[in-house]
Parts: C-alpha cells; structure tokens; sequence
C-alpha cells in the first residue's frame, strides 16, 4: 500500500479513536488486562462496542498520540494484505520515533495478522485486538498464540451498564413506590430495546436490521462464498423467534428449504461463529449423550428479539430467560439445561460438577406453579444442591402460598449479581 495513503488513513483514524468522549464504562477488569503482558483479545458481535472498549483501555493506561499505534482494519481505503501490518509498524517509527503499544479493530480482516501479533509479543510490546468472528480467531488464536493471550468476550450492555449509560442510579436497600417504578420502566426499555450502544442511544431499533444484514452477508455470506442466501435468511428468522426452545435439524430444514442437514449444520454454526446465537447443550454426565440431545436456542440481544422475530403469546418470560442466560455468559458461569422428568432452564457447572439451578418465569401463579417449582425441585434433588432460585420479573407480583424456594426479582438479581 502506497506509504501516503496509508499515512492519511492512520491519521484520519487515529485522530477519531483519539478523541472518543462520554464513553460508558464496561463491567469488566480493566487493570488486570493492562498489567498482563499477553496479547489482549477482544470478541464479540458486531457493533457490541469492541472499538470503544479499546479506546477506553487506551484512556485508562494514560497514552500519548506517539505511544500507542491504531488500525482499524475494516475501513475500505486500506489494501488488506499481510504485508499491512508491517507498514504500519514502520509508518508510526518513521512518524514518531517510538515503540508503540497495538490497537487492532477488527484484526481478522488482515491476512497472517497473528503471525505479526506473535511476533510483536515477543518483542516485547503490549498488543490488543478485536474481532467479529469467532472461528477465525479461535483457529488463528490455537495455532499461533496458545498460552499467549488473555480473551475477553463483550456483549452488549448488560441491564447495569444500560443504566449507567442513562445516568440512572437506584438504591435498592431503600427503593421508594416512584423509583421502583422507574427502574420497572427502564428494565422494560432494555427488554424491549436490548443493549446495543447505537440502538440504546438512538432509540431506534430499524438500526438492529440494518446490523442484521450487515452481519448476514459479510460476516456469513461472504466470508464462507454462500449462495444460498434466502435459506440462510429464512434459518435465522426462525432462530430469532424461538427463543428458549429446543430445536431439531429437520425442522430448520424444512424451515429453511436447504436441500441437507449438512448444510443445516454448517449454516447453523456459521450463525454461532458470528455471535448471534448461543446453542444451549442439555446437562449430562455422559459427553456423547450431552452432544446428542437437543440444544435450546438463545439470541444476542433482546432488541434483535423483538425487531427480526416473529412474536409469541409467551414473549416475556421467553425474553426474560434470554436476558439471565446473557447475564450468566458474562459472569463466565459454564450454563447448562436440565431436563428429567419436568424441566429447569438453567444449571450451573464448576469443575464437572452442578452447584445451582435457576428457573426463570414471568410470574409465579396458580396455573404454572407446579411446573416452575417442579422443574426447580427436581434439579434441586437430582444434583443434591444447596443454591437454586426462581428469577421471575417481579417477586412482588408472584402468589407465595405453597412456593419454598427463594424468588428473586430479575431487576435486583442484574443489578446486584447474585
């Protein structure tokens, strides 16, 4: 790539990433990925707020225009080779006589980026990296920088970082009628809207399809040469308004009109590999049983949910369940499904073995007690576990009578972590 051009693209950027402001701190921590010396990588969906996260570990680690380089290699002038990054390096030594600390945004669009990643480690420099796609940086990752990296897995807002986004603090040790009734009112925002940064700042959720077809046709159609484009579509849309529920191979080819439930499989892990879906795995001692079994579907985001999805009769609870088992990912718990004889949405797993379950409903009544606690119960006795709980979306409106295991309200289990 001509030397000029190049020049003009990292300063247009740099001069952009520079000067970010009101950027919402993330739930995560900071001093512990900038005191490492491994390569720092940053994955997750598209327009999660990956490129902030970077300028917000920039800020935070009190860098200079000469002491940090950055490229974000999804912007169109840059000439995508493996010869870029190393034009880089040069370009920011010529232009400022320094060693730079590596800011990549969207790393996996450069080819052979790990090797000048793994080359930069070793001599010494502090290296972070961002992606969309999850296969490419698993496999880039295993084969060039095992033991050499540190991975953190960014979602969109969570409902905490949803609130401080808004500016809005509640104090749940001492919740007045009126604030309860906001903090009601901004969980059914973030229910409806879900946390990515742009959609929560517009209020627009027609963004989340314009984010859709982007994530479709660059980081599924193109990147694996599909054809098959309105089977991929028609897959999706079915994955976005089954939430919650189990799904078979058959079903989604029927759905999908694709000719193979090979092909069923590859589409259903390209849409994985992108970040938009989560495949939930049935809990069992046995690896082979558990590969068997059926997987129960979770999406990315709620506001995704509610714009690309058909709507259901039972939308709430099912949107409920999507958001806890979110918030599970980003605690880093390993979540399971248990079904036996009745069925708990989500088990807990540390070191092999099951240390809580958690059902999830709207609200406990007369109609569905038996089945909520039921399910509860039963994993409880299985698993012989002392922690488990009902999240519904507010313990207040629930019937009680009859029901002897813990009910937690979903905004304070968000807000509190526990």
């Amino acid at each position: 790539m001509d030397k000029e051009q190049l020049k003009r693209v990292v300063l247009d950027q740099k001069n952009y990433f520079s000067n970010r402001n009101n950027l919402i701190d993330r739930d995560i921590n900071y001093d512990m990925y900038i005191r490492t010396a491994q390569i720092v990588v940053i994955s997750g969906v598209r327009r999660c707020g990956k490129s902030c996260l970077l300028s917000l570990f920039r800020q935070k680690m009190n860098l200079t225009e000469k002491q940090y380089c950055y490229l974000n290699c999804d912007d169109e002038r840059l000439q995508l080779n493996e010869l870029l990054l190393d034009q880089l390096y040069s370009l920011h030594l010529e232009m400022y006589g320094t060693e730079p600390v590596f800011f990549f945004d969207e790393v996996q669009a450069v080819p052979k980026w790990e090797k000048f990643v793994n080359r930069m480690y070793e001599l010494g420099h502090k290296v972070f990296v961002t992606g969309s796609n999850a296969h490419l940086l698993s496999s880039e990752i295993a084969t060039s920088l095992t033991g050499r990296n540190r991975v953190i897995t960014l979602f969109p807002f969570s409902f905490k970082e949803y609130l401080r986004y808004k500016g809005h603090q509640y104090h749940l040790e001492a919740l007045t009628t009126m604030e309860k009734s906001r903090l009601l009112a901004d969980l059914n925002a973030y229910q409806r809207t879900g946390g990515f940064p742009l959609v929560v700042q517009e209020e627009d959720m027609e963004i989340l399809n314009a984010w859709f077809q982007d994530i479709l046709y660059r980081d599924v159609v193109s990147r694996y040469r599909l054809s098959q484009v309105k089977e991929l579509r028609q897959m999706a849309i079915y994955l976005f308004s089954n939430v919650g529920k189990p799904f078979s191979y058959s079903t989604l080819q029927k759905v999908s009109e694709l000719k193979s439930l090979s092909s069923v499989s590859d589409y259903l892990q390209y849409l994985e590999q992108s970040y938009l879906f989560f495949y939930l795995p049935k809990f069992d001692y046995s690896v082979k049983k558990q590969m068997l079994n059926s997987k129960k579907l979770y999406v990315i985001d709620a506001g995704a949910i509610n714009r690309l999805g058909f709507h259901f009769s039972e939308e709430k609870g099912r949107l409920l369940e999507n958001t806890v088992f979110l918030e599970l990912l980003r605690r880093g718990k390993e979540v399971y499904y248990y079904r036996g004889e009745k069925e708990c949405d989500f088990v807990i797993v540390e070191n092999g073995k099951v240390v809580e379950a958690i059902q999830v409903t709207d609200k406990i009544n007369e109609q569905d007690k038996d089945r909520e606690v039921g399910g509860l119960k039963e994993a409880i006795n299985t698993f012989h576990l002392e922690n488990a709980k009902i999240i519904v979306y507010d313990r207040d409106d629930c019937l009680t009578d009859g029901v002897d295991v813990p009910l937690v309200s979903v905004w304070e289990w968000l807000i509190i972590g526990s």
